[in-house]
Order: structure tokens, then sequence, then C-alpha cells
């Protein structure tokens, strides 16, 4: 056995997926620590990529596939009974019920990635393009606004934080949450500079709020009047980019009487910011050279989340603020993380489709109706539902009524334990990754990461369980039938591309399984055993196709390429680089040619969120008195990731995920710091404990994310590891328009607890944590 080595790869806690080295060690990783070498990154690591190996080793792995049993027990079955099971369900399935009953839950997230692709290509192979997944969750309301002002739901706005003088933070705390590379470096050279200055948007003193210049604790729930009194004191003032707006943008005059119409002092009254605070955020951004906005989910799951998006938009481009050193710009892709779907509608609910993507609000919904057009079967991949999704209780009722749900996952995760099977996908360190998440401009890179660790007995990495399947279910052709182009793949890659064009189009009713048709020749031929990378080459072309000279600069290349190469040098380069490779390079100037309306201009006026705008009653951003409380369900903090992680022993603070509270409200409940404390909404109840905390506003709490999840304790029974935020969320509570949760406005109350039950509570709380 060799011994230990320093191995790179990526983190997979956050979407920006740092690069690192990890040292491997007998099979285990030992240690983890920055990559130098990656050249986005550049050797940062925050606190929380040092737990990695509580995600890569731990004793909830699943090492066989499962079969659910009419009690709820699981039986243990081989790969092959599994697979010629399964492929027998669905196929009876789509026969009766057509492919539309299908559909896609996950397929990836965070720094898990090209299992997508290949579970994307089985279930649109049986006729579902049905996907549901955390961007639905999250960021669907921001790509709506961008689809109708850029002209693709695939045009996405990025931050030039290194070079701005003012960097706008609204709704987020990237001292915690990142959120663009060495996110906590780059606030302290802010923070340090006095010619740089920075706001912050956000209800609690955050880590990055006390950094700030300037904070304007909006009341919760209260962004779209606080950034409609910003805009509307800009447009009074006429302290606009005129110049700018004529040159790049359509429909400024509709914008300006909307913003005119808004009463600014009732406003500001209604998010609870003094007037002369927002007097003073309009002479900073005046005074910037370059500003640039920084967003997060406090404001896309907060009330009224698509027109806050839209308004945010708004201060960018009103300003200016776009398309110039330091401010917000368009970004580049080698993959689309998500797709175009203008006008859409998912026929069983009658939902808008954006993005290509189906909110995860509606699914039980879609499963629960009468409706014949209902889901039938649920295919899920590396997510978790039943914990994730708003209102757990009527998520668990639509898990139970499926026909058929099947699980790919690491860990018996709370979804699983609903599904009638469960498949054991090798960990993001066992196998092939990329990362998907690129947002970076005016330079844009990618990286694949090769598998560091040989992959878990009894585990299959994604490639492999749908090949399994697509073959069982007499979709994917046999080896001998994909010889001739893994033979020429070897030859040249002219030579496979003429071969890869002709087997598809002589072989129709693959085209679908694309992906695995390239895993199984052109992967053949790739370095490092990177073969679930193989599906980035027709990305790749596209790439070279939308952008040759940004591909050329970021390659180095000039013109030692001809332009027919491109592609295939683009995709030499990102396969081969192991702490990941620029994709492209532009200029600031060219950011306009990622404006996908005809004319390169940004359509100001959107005609629903101006009549939304209109209609805004300052009235309502006053709390219910029967729930007097406003939760912030999902807050990031330094101790928490997200739901891969299920080793309780990874968390070194906060371990039960505790519920913040303002001393002042804990002490009107008579409650003490520590105390176990019932929070109910009017969609259930959960008991945290609580911890006081001063950084919030009287009368708002908080839980984190990536709690409640089941876990063995020393004697085996599984018990749940802090709070399972979506017992209190409501499906309901959503954005009109893309239905995002309203995660980080939840109205609940407090109640003390019965001796009893807070004994109860802190007896599972030592077993768990083996205190």
């Amino acid at each position: 056995m060799s011994g230990p080595e320093w191995k790179k790869t990526a983190c997979n806690l956050c979407y920006v997926n740092c690069g690192i080295e990890v040292l491997v060690d007998s099979g285990h990783i030992a240690k983890v620590r920055g990559d130098r070498d990656n050249p986005k990154s550049q050797g940062y690591l925050c606190n929380k990529a040092a737990r990695i190996p509580y995600y890569a080793h731990h004793r909830d792995r699943l090492t066989t596939p499962l079969r659910r049993r009419a009690d709820g027990s699981f039986d243990a079955i081989d790969w092959d009974t599994a697979m010629e099971e399964i492929s027998a369900r669905l196929r009876e399935l789509v026969d009766r019920h057509g492919g539309s009953s299908l559909a896609l839950y996950g397929g990836g997230g965070q720094g898990n990635h090209a299992g997508g692709a290949y579970a994307n290509a089985m279930l649109r192979a049986l006729g579902s393009r049905h996907v549901f997944n955390a961007l639905s969750q999250e960021k669907t309301g921001d790509f709506w606004v961008n689809g109708h002002m850029f002209g693709s739901q695939t045009c996405h706005t990025a931050e030039d934080v290194h070079h701005c003088d003012l960097l706008f933070v609204i709704g987020a705390n990237p001292w915690i949450a990142h959120g663009f590379p060495n996110a906590r470096d780059q606030l302290n050279q802010i923070r340090k500079n006095p010619d740089r200055k920075m706001i912050v948007i956000d209800p609690r003193r955050t880590e990055t709020a006390d950094m700030a210049d300037l904070h304007l604790a909006v009341r919760p729930g209260a962004d779209a009047f606080l950034l409609g009194a910003i805009l509307a004191t800009l447009v009074r003032r006429d302290a606009i980019d005129h110049e700018f707006l004529e040159q790049h943008t359509v429909g400024f005059g509709e914008v300006r009487d909307a913003l005119l119409r808004i009463p600014v002092e009732a406003w500001a009254e209604a998010a609870d910011i003094p007037l002369e605070q927002i007097e003073q955020c309009v002479d900073m951004i005046c005074a910037a050279k370059a500003m640039t906005v920084r967003v997060e989910l406090g404001i896309q799951q907060g009330v009224y989340s698509t027109l806050n998006s839209y308004l945010e938009k708004l201060l960018i481009m009103l300003t200016g603020s776009f398309g110039r050193k330091g401010t917000n710009q368009l970004h580049s892709w080698l993959q689309p993380l998500w797709g175009n779907s203008p006008n859409q509608k998912f026929a069983p609910t009658d939902t808008e489709v954006i993005a290509g993507l189906l909110p995860p609000n509606v699914f039980p919904q879609a499963v629960l109706s009468d409706r014949p057009d209902r889901l039938r079967a649920v295919w899920v991949d590396s997510s978790n539902p039943a914990n994730t999704a708003a209102n757990t209780v009527e998520v668990e009722k639509a898990l139970r009524a499926l026909d058929l749900c099947v699980v790919v996952d690491v860990a018996m995760t709370e979804t699983a334990r609903l599904a009638h099977y469960v498949l054991p996908a090798s960990s993001q360190y066992e196998k092939t990754e990329f990362t998907l998440f690129n947002f970076e401009f005016p330079k844009n890179f990618f990286q694949v990461r090769a598998g560091v660790l040989p992959p878990l007995e009894g585990t299959l990495p994604e490639p492999e369980i749908y090949t399994g399947l697509s073959r069982a279910l007499g979709l994917l052709p046999g080896d001998n039938a994909l010889a001739p182009l893994r033979d020429a793949a070897f030859r040249s890659r002219a030579a496979f591309a003429a071969e890869f064009r002709g087997f598809m189009s002589k072989n129709p009713a693959a085209q679908a399984l694309g992906a695995l048709v390239l895993y199984h020749t052109l992967g053949a031929t790739l370095p490092d055993g990177t073969a679930a990378a193989a599906p980035l080459w027709n990305a790749a072309l596209a790439c070279a196709k939308r952008a040759p000279e940004a591909v050329r600069r970021a390659l180095g290349a000039n013109g030692r390429v001809p332009e027919d190469q491109l592609g295939d040098a683009l995709f030499d380069a990102v396969v081969a680089a192991r702490s990941g490779a620029a994709i492209t390079e532009h200029s600031y100037d060219e950011v306009w040619s990622l404006v996908s309306h005809p004319d390169k201009k940004i359509r100001l006026a959107i005609a629903p969120m101006l009549e939304w705008l209109g209609r805004l009653d300052p009235a309502s951003a006053a709390g219910a008195s029967d729930y007097p409380f406003v939760l912030a369900a999902g807050q990031r903090r330094m101790f928490n990731a997200n739901q891969i992680f299920r080793d309780p022993a990874w968390r070194r603070d906060d371990p039960d995920g505790a519920l913040l509270i303002n001393a002042g409200d804990l002490e009107r409940l008579g409650a003490s710091d520590g105390e176990w404390i019932a929070v109910s909404s009017p969609a259930g109840r959960l008991v945290a404990r609580c911890k006081i905390d001063d950084s919030l506003r009287q009368g708002q709490l908080a839980l984190p994310h990536g709690y409640g999840q089941s876990y063995p304790a020393e004697d085996s029974e599984r018990l749940s590891n802090g709070p399972r935020i979506n017992l209190l969320t409501d499906s309901q509570n959503c954005d009109p328009i893309a239905a995002t949760p309203y995660h980080k406005h939840v109205a609940v109350r407090l109640e003390r607890l019965p001796a009893s039950e807070a004994a109860g509570h802190e007896e599972r709380s030592r077993r768990i944590h083996h205190a």
C-alpha cells in the first residue's frame, strides 16, 4: 500500500467550490488544505472545508441496494436484482401512463454535478422533462427576471467584488456564506481601504453588516419597500446614469414614472429605516465610481422575492453599474446549469416552468391531485426533499403516495426511508466530478475533479448506475454497438466526431442518452479515469462556437489553434487540469455579447413587475399578532453546511442548531439562554435549544439549515440531530410567480416546554453527540 499522498480536488460545501488538496492515507481523507495551484481560489480555504472527512467517512453510508418491504423496513438486494426490478417497474409505469408521469428530483448539487447529466439523460429517454431541484426553491424568481431583462433565463449576473469601490450587499452574509471567490479576503480588503465602502441591507447585524460603512437594518419582509424607496430617491434626485440608459437599455421612461409614484416616506416607515439613512445610502451610491451589488437568499427567499430581484436589477441598471470593471456583469458558461423555458407550463399544477425547472412547492400537489396527468413516480438523485422542501408533512405524504420512488444517494436520508428502492452511490470524492457553478467575469474557470478515493465497496458512481438501468430498459446500445465509436475516439477527435454524428443520426432513440454514449466511448480516452466528464465535450464545442475569442484568450491560444479545433482544445484543457482551468476570458465591453436580445439592449420595463410595484401596500409590512415572531428558516452559520453532511460530530459549535433570539424577547418569554423552546407555525411545531443573539432585531428569530437529519446513535437507534425546519414552513407561503418559498419570513410563536419534555430533548441531544 502506498504512503500518504496529497491529491487535488474541490470543496463540496458551497457553490464557490474552492480548490483544495486532500491528504489520502490508507484510503481515507486525513487532512484538507487549500490548493495554491487552483487559478480561481489560489489556496483560499474557509473553516468548513476542514470537516470534509466527516462527509467522506461516516457510518451511515449505504453499501448495498435496498428494497422496501410492505412494513416499511428494507431488504438488501444485489445490483442485478435492483436493476431488473426497477427497470421493469419503470417500463410498466411509462407504458401505462406515459413518460410525463415521471419526474426527477435533484440531479446533483453543491460539488456533486456529474450525476445530473446521466439522470437527466435516462429520464428524457423515458419521455420526461420534469425536474425539481434546489435551484427552483431558491433562484427561479431571479432567473425569470433575467429572462425578461436580458433575453434568456440562462443570462445570469456576476459581481466584480475584487475591483469595486462600493459593495452593496442585500440579504447576504458573505463572511459566513461566501458566494464569491475568496470572500473573507475581499471583505477584509474593503474594510481596510478608506477609499472603498460597503452597504449592507439585512434585518440582522451579521458579521458582514458589522464590517459595513452603512447597515440598513430593514424590517423582516420589507426589502421591496426599502429598495423601492432607494430607487425612488435616486430618480427624484436625477442621480441616474442617463448616458448608460440611453445607450444600453429600453423602457426607462415607464420605470421612472412608476418609481416617481412611490411615497418614499411611507415606504421608509414600512421598512423601518429612517429617511436620513436612505439619503446617506444614495449619497454613497452617487459617490461611487464602481458599485457592485451582491444578493442572496435573504431576498430571493424573502417576501415578494421575484419583485426583490427585479428591484435589485434596477438598482444596478439605473446607476450604470454594469459592464464596467468593479460592477455587475453577465458571465459565460461552459455548460449552463439551468435552461431557458419562457411561457412553458407544468400541466398538473398549471405552474410556470422557469429555467426548465419545477418548484418543489408544487411537488405534493402534483402527486396528490386526482388529475389523470398527475405525477406517479419520482426519481430522487442526490437530494432530500423530505427535509429540504417546504411543508415536510405534505412532502412525506406525497412520497408515500407514489407508485414508484427510487433514491440514489450516499446515505439513508429521510427521503430514502420512504422510497421503494435505494441505490448506494459512490461519494463525491470516490468518483469523477466537476464544478458547474462557474459565475466569474471577465475570466471564468472550470474544474474537473478526478476521484481521490477508491469507491466504497458495494457502491457505484452514477454513470454506472444509469448505464445498468438504461440497458435493462432497452434504451442504451450494448458495448458491441458502441465499439466503433470508442475505436474512433482513440484514433483522433475528428474521426470520433464524424463517427458520433453518424451514430446519432442512425440511432435517434439514443439521442437523449448522449451523455452515456460519450461516457462509454470518448470517456475511455480521458486522463486520470475522468470518463464521467465526457459529456463536457459537447459543452466545450458549443462554448467555443459562442465565444471563440474569449476561449482563445483563456487558453493562451491566440492564432495557434484552428477555429474548427478550438472546442476540442478547450475540452482537452479542462479535462487535463486537476486544479481547474480558465474557459473564457472576456474584455469588459464584451459583456454585451452575452445579452440575448437581438439588439443587445436590456429591457427595464417588465409589465407584471411594475404592476406589482404599484400594488404594494405599506400596511402589509406589519406582522400577524397571533404569530408575532418572524423566523428566518435556513440560516447559514459557521458550522453548518448542507444536507449531504450527516455525521453530527463535524459541528464543533452549535451542535443542536440553536434558535437564535434577541435577549429582550427571551426575557419576555420568561426563558433562559440554552433552554429548549417550542416553535409553532400554522404548518407545524418543532423544539429547538435557544441561544441569545442580540444581532437580531426584536421579534426576529433564526434557525439553521442542514439539520434535522437522522443518524445512528451509539446503540444504533436513529435520532434526529437538530431542528427539522420544514415542519414549520408552508408551501403556500411563496412567491406568486416563481413559487419560491418565503423561508426567510415564517410567522411563528414560541412557548416554554414542560420540564419532562425538555428533559427528553436534552437526553436525545446527549445521545446523538455522545456527551
